[in-house]
């Protein structure tokens, strides 16, 4: 339990602002907006507000941010609200707008730090929904490294159509199959109109649900409010709780620092793996132990992979959604099975001030037995985890894949090389990519894309066609959270760096294999060196702009493409 610090001053700007004209100056513009001298005694509290028209994820934000001012006037404070940006990944997959989404990552960590230091507040409450929202105000809340809490917008309901649910994978996918001839176009249009209901963040464990998940487990969200849906009341009055815990952790002084450790991202990486998250809970772990301050590379996660079985059975490679895992127990049930286990440190300190292992005192020890979301833990889908690290080389940094739902995750075969994502698709729609084949999809990392897309798109596509078990794709670009298959991501070095993902030719012979942790060009090593003697690098797609800061800047996937990894002296 973390011990109150009560003779802490908990308004920093009050304690720490000159005297005299500055300070009546600070002052004056308060009063322009209502404040009263009573107020400058109170703690000044950020709310990151998401909330935004632009998806469905974040488009019933703005009830949660509501509930969170109330929450803090409520408990003694003044709330400053301030906006910060998204991108909705699954409206811009496939377009040149994909290259904004890890952009959007670094954006809004740099809205949260801003806000945060540039006003001297005194705690934050982050409310995010689509994926970067996540990651990107979790960085954000690690650099200002005042007390700060997480609210995750909340899950989206399953859609419906004759009596199954939908999910915006389903729609990918439907494109997939009616490009095989395997459903009408009539058919793809129902399941288009009928697969997202309302409002909330993609139902499957997909990025947003993997990293808030993932933000429970850490200790820097409140029990159960990961696996809310965003349409249920219960949300709300979750916003309005966190605001309250967040108003007296600033009191005790508990800062993001205090909580995000080593031990606390073990307790996250372990979460992940219980329940089958997605492959960019890697890169954004990474840059979030950075931001951290924190020792983590991307060895730790196979660490934890081989430690960690899944015994969570969701979608994309299962069959259940984040509403079923919330009805089943949620992330609470799963910690405490993973605790008992001896695969969580229970010493973590929480922003509520208690340790993971008094959060979960009165959590039962099995599951229900009336669901099969959660299996018992002796029954695990897998008895280990599913995000492997590959290596080999091509990728001597490390590489990504999800192991999860495949019958064999070995091939060896042909090269088919792509140099983007529209070409890679058309090829697979027009039934040009043949069972065996190894689709290769290059200069799409976060310097060559730049911003590093995900290609649902294709990997659907390949689903959809039912080649997702026959046919291998890698790329040095990232997959969306909900794609399965036989794929490998995250390559690094990528192609614009010079990795040997760039020196492929068609119909060189390619290696996966996930049970030796693999990822091989066989063509000898003299041929790859005439050929690397012969590589160039490309011209910058972007040379003015956000993206062309971030093309400079990011390092490698394999360090989490974040954009202030700098030399240390």
């Amino acid at each position: 339990m973390a011990a109150s610090k009560p003779n802490l001053p908990i308004n920093r700007r009050s304690a720490n602002i000159t005297q005299g004209k500055a300070r009546a100056s600070n002052r004056s513009m308060f009063y322009g907006m209502g404040y009263t001298e009573s107020d400058f005694d109170k703690p000044m509290v950020g709310v990151a507000n998401g909330h935004s028209t632009i998806t469905p994820c974040n488009s019933g934000l703005q009830k949660l941010a509501d509930a969170a001012v109330a929450g803090i006037q409520e408990a003694g404070g003044n709330a400053q609200t301030f906006g910060t940006p998204t991108i909705s990944d699954g409206m811009a997959m496939g377009t040149e707008g994909m290259k904004y989404s890890l952009v959007s990552r670094e954006v809004i960590s740099d809205c949260v730090e801003t806000c945060v230091q540039g006003q001297w507040m005194d705690g934050c409450v982050v409310i995010g929904g689509c994926d970067k929202n996540m990651p990107g105000g979790m960085m954000g809340m690690l650099r200002a490294n005042v007390p700060s809490i997480y609210v995750y917008g909340g899950t989206i309901e399953p859609g419906c159509l004759h009596g199954c649910d939908l999910n915006i994978v389903s729609v990918f996918e439907a494109v997939g199959a009616n490009a095989a001839g395997k459903i009408s176009d009539q058919e793809l249009k129902d399941i288009e109109q009928h697969a997202i209901p309302g409002t909330g963040s993609c139902g499957g464990m997909y990025t947003a649900n993997t990293m808030s998940s993932a933000f429970e487990a850490l200790g820097m969200s409140l029990p159960y409010s990961s696996t809310m849906a965003n349409p249920h009341s219960e949300k709300v009055d979750s916003a309005r709780e966190s605001a309250k815990v967040l108003i007296e952790a600033i009191k005790q002084d508990i800062k993001p620092r205090d909580i995000v450790t080593r031990k606390s991202i073990e307790n996250a990486v372990a979460v992940i793996m219980a329940v089958g998250g997605s492959t960019n809970a890697v890169l954004h772990f990474l840059a979030i132990a950075h931001a951290a301050g924190v020792e983590w590379t991307i060895d730790d996660f196979e660490r934890m992979r081989k430690k960690v079985p899944v015994f969570c059975d969701m979608k994309p490679s299962g069959k259940y959604l984040a509403v079923d895992l919330h009805k089943a127990g949620g992330i609470p049930q799963v910690m405490k099975m993973l605790l008992n286990a001896g695969l969580l440190h229970g010493d973590c300190l929480t922003i509520t001030g208690k340790t993971i292992a008094e959060t979960l005192k009165d959590v039962p020890d099995q599951p229900r037995a009336d669901q099969d979301v959660i299996r018992p833990f002796n029954q695990p889908l897998y008895d280990e985890g599913h995000l492997a690290i590959l290596k080999g080389n091509l990728s001597p940094e490390g590489s990504v894949a999800k192991i999860t739902g495949l019958k064999n995750p070995v091939m060896t075969g042909p090269a088919r090389v792509f140099e983007d994502e529209q070409s890679a698709l058309d090829a697979i729609l027009a039934g040009k990519i043949k069972a065996g084949d190894v689709m290769v999809l290059r200069y799409l990392g976060p310097k060559g894309g730049p911003g590093m897309p995900e290609m649902l798109a294709p990997t659907s596509a390949l689903i959809g066609e039912g080649l997702g078990e026959s046919v291998g794709l890698i790329t040095d670009g990232r997959f969306s959270g909900g794609t399965w298959g036989m794929v490998v991501g995250h390559v690094a070095p990528e192609a614009a760096a010079g990795g040997n993902i760039a020196l492929i030719q068609e119909g060189d012979s390619i290696t996966i294999d996930a049970h030796q942790l693999l990822l091989q060009l066989n063509v000898p090593e003299a041929e790859l060196a005439q050929r690397r003697a012969a590589w160039k690098a490309p011209k910058p797609r972007y040379t003015r702009g956000v993206q062309a800061k971030f093309a400079f800047n990011a390092s490698s996937a394999s360090r989490g493409a974040v954009l202030d990894d700098f030399p240390q002296n």
